[in-house]
């Protein structure tokens, strides 16, 4: 265990479709006693597990914090993350674990239905229904119990069922097919395929067009159909550009920005650039044809500068700000 300074981590890839829960971030603050050590990724200092321990120290005004490191692949990472908070710590929600299991499923196909029930909180025929149902879970010829000992899969069988199914019912969809013979939609694309072209339904080798991104692809529908639609409010550019304006007031009469020259130097940037920005939108008719493209290019690249720099102050809002809850004064 070894403490470093909080602005110095970076948020990790989460298991919480929803992220963290302000509530219990605020009664972690609340508590007087040490808060365990957070699970970091030494490669990137991104958390795998604490986030709500990271911002609640925050929150109590700490400048630094207690972790342990991990040193493991971006998936192991997750893995362990999962585990951590379906064991201990604010709970996962029905959502959080099934999408967690479909992409464990994708990452570590030989983990038997029964590890990663145990992993993710789940039933073991939950898993074993997210497994078959998902086009992203390669095949495996052998999985890895809870015991740790290997045991071969004999996916044959399944396959020849298949076969069976599609010769009695040629026009039926890939879910009925996989349905009907306990199989993953994907093996019923494969079967069918090798019927088309005359081969045998079992291949000699076991497939290998799983990846993690579809897996994390599925799990991001669970996401989205856990937020709440967004809506776009009448007038809102104009909302949005008064914002805008009222920020940057409130950013030129800060004194933390004032006082130092690089936060002189970010304040003229700023300020150059919301001066300019009113005449954008009229300068794009005198642009000649020959020079579209070169325009084009060059503001997409300064676009780019901008969102990256959006992007680092997003990472560090999440943990020394995350609900801009720190009070401002108004006065200076």
């Amino acid at each position: 265990m070894v403490t470093i300074p909080i602005l110095s981590l970076r948020p990790g890839e989460s298991p919480r479709l929803r992220g963290e829960d302000k509530r219990h971030v605020a009664r972690l603050a609340e508590t007087d006693a040490p808060l365990p050590p957070i699970l970091v990724d030494r490669r990137t200092m991104r958390v795998i597990d604490g986030m709500h321990r990271l911002m609640a120290a925050s929150m109590r005004g700490q400048d630094t914090i207690d972790v342990e490191f991990f040193d493991g692949d971006p998936e192991e990472g997750f893995l362990r993350a999962v585990q951590a908070n379906v064991t201990h710590g604010f709970p996962l929600s029905q959502a959080d674990r099934r999408a967690a299991a479909i992409r464990i499923v994708a990452s570590h196909p030989r983990l038997s239905d029964r590890t990663i029930a145990e992993i993710t909180g789940l039933g073991a025929r939950t898993v074993a229904s997210i497994r078959r149902s998902s086009d992203s879970v390669p095949e495996a010829t052998t999985r890895i119990g809870r015991d740790g000992k290997v045991r071969p899969v004999d996916h044959g069988e399944g396959r020849r069922r298949t076969a069976e199914f599609l010769a009695r019912n040629p026009k039926a969809s890939l879910r009925e097919v996989a349905r009907a013979a306990g199989v993953s939609p994907g093996t019923v694309r494969d079967v069918r395929k090798r019927l088309e072209r005359g081969e045998g339904a079992v291949s000699p080798e076991p497939r290998q067009g799983g990846t993690i991104e579809r897996a994390k692809k599925e799990a991001a529908l669970l996401e989205s159909a856990e937020r709440e639609p967004d809506t776009v409010a009448e007038g809102s550019f104009d909302a949005d550009r008064e914002a805008a304006r009222y920020a940057l007031e409130k950013l030129l009469r800060d004194p933390s920005l004032r006082h130092n020259e690089q936060g002189r130097r970010l304040l003229r940037l700023i300020q150059h650039t919301a001066a300019e920005a009113k005449d954008w939108l009229g300068a794009t008719e005198t642009v000649p044809p020959h020079c579209l493209a070169m325009i084009t290019s060059l503001a997409r690249h300064f676009s780019e500068i901008w969102l990256s720099l959006a992007e680092e102050l997003d990472d560090r809002a999440a943990i020394a700000d995350p609900w801009g809850v720190r009070p401002v004064d108004d006065t200076k």
